[in-house]
């Protein structure tokens, strides 16, 4: 019997997860992983600053489907097939135990984003994908149902199947092979990026982390917390990096120029800190605004609060005046920033669009347009926030399409 084969159309998460199951299902298919770089899993490398953040701990569809800012009711049906326990499970069935983290982001054991990538290619070796590197892909068409690959340099490849796991794309332009198969493609546009402040007098603070703050992008209703980054370019940390995914496309029409409010302090608004600071100035009076912190903040943000409010150092609680007070309050609660600009988060940028959600089916990934042509990953138009959930969606739409396929 003569054995089918399945192209999948990129290095990355969700190409290598569909192709090693895909194999794993079907002994009589032949796979094959193109990659047009020279790299493989390189996503999977940086991730979580080296350590992997493969997916997140929670258990609830419902729960989980609210971290995506783009695919959310696709999602809630895709999960059922393949979640974040199957995840967890397919892992640690090769011997890869996760482990979770307070904030719920689960790593392995070993800290080591390597140990996934063993992991990947100890499964590749086992079942006999074949990967060919430096093939850029301009063109799948489609003949007499057998999918033909055309590659930049020229060069073909004939194949049954053909799952595109390419990832998103920054530019529209490079989405192009993909709308020459009749396909939707949503605009791309970035997510998960850091807020720019040249020239603010905060930047001198970089690496300074407060745990918790809320974060208001003034004239609208986009509102984030959690832990903030302040970095020698502005802001960053999971609190903006949520904010950016949240508002990509309404951010990206501000051309991303826009002002926010940062509340350092979350259990407080300006009223109920102002009653706080009259029970501060009676209990510590005599002792010196600097040395004395009530609210556990780092000390060179607390001096960089006293500076901006105009606070002598060594002034003491009972004799700050009503004006300097409320100055402080209001940098404590509400101090608003400019932002000019954007950084990429590192090489974990994610792209919001691509492949519209209306063409591809949630229980087999297989496209509504064209038959034995399916899609994986971020190529689609989905996006999650910050903390794992990029990569379940990476796991979740590539063993859809490798079980639909093996079958």
């Amino acid at each position: 019997m003569k054995r089918k084969r399945l192209i999948v159309i990129g290095g990355g998460a969700a190409g290598f997860f569909c192709a090693v199951n895909a194999a794993r299902m079907n002994e009589l298919l032949e796979v094959i992983i193109v990659e047009k770089t020279s790299k493989l899993l390189s996503k999977v490398k940086v991730s979580g600053g080296g350590r992997c953040n493969v997916t997140h701990h929670c258990f609830s569809i419902a729960d989980m489907v609210k971290k995506y800012p783009r695919g959310e009711s696709f999602l809630k049906k895709a999960f059922h097939h393949f979640f974040t326990s199957d995840t967890i499970a397919w892992f640690k069935e090769r011997g890869v135990e996760l482990k979770a983290e307070a904030d719920g982001r689960m790593f392995p054991i070993t800290d080591s984003s390597q140990t996934i990538i063993d992991c990947l290619m100890k499964e590749v070796n086992r079942f006999g994908v074949e990967i060919m590197m430096g093939k850029e892909v301009r063109a799948v068409t489609l003949d007499h149902g057998q999918w033909s690959i055309v590659f930049n340099s020229g060069s073909t490849i004939v194949a049954d199947y053909v799952c595109i796991a390419s990832g998103g794309y920054p530019k529209s332009v490079q989405f192009d092979w993909l709308k020459q198969t009749g396909h939707t493609i949503v605009e791309p546009t970035p997510s998960l990026f850091t807020f720019n402040m040249p020239g603010n007098a905060i930047t001198a603070l970089m690496g300074i982390t407060v745990e918790n703050v809320t974060v208001k992008i003034i004239g609208s209703k986009l509102t984030e917390s959690g832990p903030l980054l302040i970095t020698h370019w502005g802001m960053s940390g999971p609190a903006i990096l949520k904010l950016s995914a949240w508002g990509a496309r309404e951010l990206k029409a501000k051309n991303y120029e826009f002002g926010i409010i940062v509340n350092w302090l979350p259990a407080y608004n300006e009223n109920s800190l102002r009653e706080q600071f009259q029970k501060i100035r009676f209990d510590i009076a005599a002792q010196k605004i600097v040395n004395r912190n009530p609210f556990a903040l780092p000390q060179r943000l607390w001096q960089y609060f006293l500076q901006q409010s105009g606070i002598n150092e060594d002034m003491r609680w009972a004799d700050l005046p009503a004006k300097e007070q409320n100055k402080l309050i209001k940098h404590l609660c509400a101090q608003e920033f400019a932002v000019k600009g954007k950084t990429t988060f590192k090489e974990e940028f994610v792209t919001a669009g691509g492949v519209a959600l209306t063409d591809v089916d949630h229980n087999t990934m297989q496209s509504k347009i064209i038959p034995k042509l399916f899609f994986a990953g971020e190529v689609l138009d989905i996006d999650g926030v910050t903390g794992g959930f990029n990569f379940q969606n990476a796991w979740t739409t590539a063993f859809i399409a490798a079980k639909a396929i093996g079958k």
